[in-house]
């Protein structure tokens, strides 16, 4: 039975769009082993509708029920199951810091957790992962998180993936590693906040140039011995800004891209532009120059969802209207009719990240390795 609280939607609370975007993700991460919809309706059954707190400690408790199961299947010799209890955690101690404020102590606490979870469970895999540490700003370093390919014996292709400033790297641990690792890739999960807390995003969005954080990630790989230098991808997680777009322009060294290509700037740089009626754009206060394929030395492939934020009527009219018309890039807009229609796809981010790695397989070439 659906709780009273929840509606046909899988809206959790009408009055809170972020309770309930969180709510959904929840719900859609159970595809891919981040949850179980079982304890999700659980939890929203002992929800105390505009208590921020109960939403806290609820998930937060059930994160420890989960970590506990985990270290007891892990002292029994039982891997597959502390894996995904490991997973589970993991993302419930996100949830419990979400509603919290950046600089809250109590988010602290969960978003550590989070990590150490993270960490019991890069350890426990086969072959078992790393956390890595990525030389970038002037006292600020990348953290992230490798995970070879199962064949770890041969130079794999390997797959970048990196949030939007604010968004942490330990989602990707059970949201795109599985289509990773059939795939034969090796991937490299990353956030641009590394070891600091979640109130230095203000710090980052106030930078100009968050593209250089690619570079710097290349030449780490570049030192790597289990990788095939050639074939290394990169995805970006989310729609927040055009960075790691902008940092193709600087990067020949990456085989294939999953970004939003430079729609976002380029939408900005259209809207300023008929906002004050100028008739040259190359004036308006945007930032950053867009992305133009003729200027990647590697394909693009875009995707958005025709509910999101930038309707999909107007992607395709920035495409074709722009040098991003090239057979370099392409787009692909997800429908409601076939789900994934959601920003970032949070309606059903297994279609499109099936989609995503199908791409990347067919650009990199791995050779899979079923499992």
């Amino acid at each position: 039975m659906i709780p009273a609280c929840l509606s046909d939607d899988w809206i959790l609370c009408p009055e809170r769009e972020d309770i309930s975007a969180e709510f959904t993700r929840l719900l859609t991460a159970a595809q891919e082993g981040g949850a179980t919809i079982a304890e999700c309706l659980m939890i929203a059954r002992q929800l105390k509708r505009g208590d921020d707190r109960s939403w806290h400690r609820e998930w937060k408790k059930l994160a420890q029920a989960n970590r506990h199961r985990a270290e007891a299947a892990f002292a029994e010799g039982h891997m597959a199951s502390a894996q995904r209890n490991w997973l589970r955690a993991m993302n419930y101690y996100g949830a419990a810091a979400m509603p919290l404020e950046p600089d809250d102590e109590r988010r602290w606490v969960a978003v550590l957790a989070m990590q150490e979870c993270a960490r019991r469970y890069l350890a426990a895999r086969g072959p078992a992962g790393e956390v890595v540490t990525i030389p970038w700003l002037d006292g600020h370093a990348l953290q992230g998180y490798f995970l070879p390919a199962p064949s770890a014996s041969e130079r794999a292709p390997t797959v970048i993936c990196i949030g939007e400033p604010g968004h942490r790297k330990e989602e990707f641990l059970h949201k795109l590693v599985p289509h990773a690792r059939e795939r034969g890739f090796s991937m490299l999960a990353l956030d641009l906040l590394g070891d600091q807390r979640d109130d230095f995003t203000d710090e980052l969005l106030r930078r100009g140039d968050l593209e250089s954080a690619i570079p710097c990630v290349m030449d780490h790989l570049e030192t790597r011995g289990d990788i095939d230098f050639a074939r290394i991808g990169i995805i970006a997680d989310g729609w927040g800004s055009s960075f790691v777009a902008r940092a193709l322009l600087q990067e020949p060294r990456l085989a294939a891209a999953v970004c939003d290509g430079g729609l976002w700037d380029l939408h900005e740089r259209a809207f300023y532009a008929s906002r004050f009626a100028m008739s040259d754009v190359t004036i308006v206060p945007v930032p950053h120059a867009p992305l133009m394929a003729s200027s990647a030395d590697c394909p693009v492939l875009i995707t958005l969802g025709e509910d999101g934020w930038l309707k999909a009527d107007r992607a395709r009219q920035i495409v074709e209207s722009s040098r991003l018309a090239s057979p370099d890039v392409m787009l692909k807009v997800f429908t409601a009719a076939e789900t994934g229609a959601a920003q970032s796809h949070a309606d059903n981010p297994s279609l499109a990240n099936e989609f995503i790695f199908d791409w990347l397989e067919s650009r990199l070439g791995a050779a899979a390795r079923r499992i």
